[in-house]
């Protein structure tokens, strides 16, 4: 399989790894906790430490007690990162934007539908093949 082109120049230019990059497009959307970025990233509690003690050193992320407890630790973008990631995905959605407005609205929600179906079948696919024995070739002799 091919990676990702876009992404992995993207990490490049922040200086990441595809994961950390992962890690904060999510973080882009808002703060988070450690705990739900292992569940949304797929990641133990201790990569994730690993990997925002990295980002944090980097620069590209900043922790903070959560002020309704505490006890709980928040993880946000740091505004420099923030502008760079804009600096880097900006103009591609603005110009994106710019291609949406070619459709009409009745096209937009069966272009949506479709992507929200195929999302699904990937999901329910990814799923299936984690299931599957590590390795196959030895389950099949």
């Amino acid at each position: 399989m091919r990676p990702n082109l876009d992404h992995q120049a993207a990490a490049t230019a922040l200086g990441v790894n595809r994961t950390d990059l992962r890690c904060l497009e999510v973080l882009v959307r808002g703060e988070s906790t450690p705990g739900a970025l292992a569940a949304e990233l797929g990641l133990t509690s201790g990569s994730v430490t690993t990997m925002l003690d990295r980002l944090a050193k980097l620069g590209h992320v900043a922790r903070a007690p959560e002020p309704g407890d505490r006890r709980k630790v928040l993880v946000r973008v740091t505004p420099e990162t923030m502008a760079e990631v804009w600096q880097i995905y900006g103009p591609i959605a603005q110009e994106g934007a710019a291609e949406m407005d070619a459709y009409t609205g009745d096209q937009l929600r069966t272009i949506l539908d479709f992507l929200t179906r195929s999302r699904a079948l990937q999901q329910r696919h990814r799923e299936r093949i984690s299931a599957l024995p590590k390795t196959i070739r030895g389950a099949n002799s």
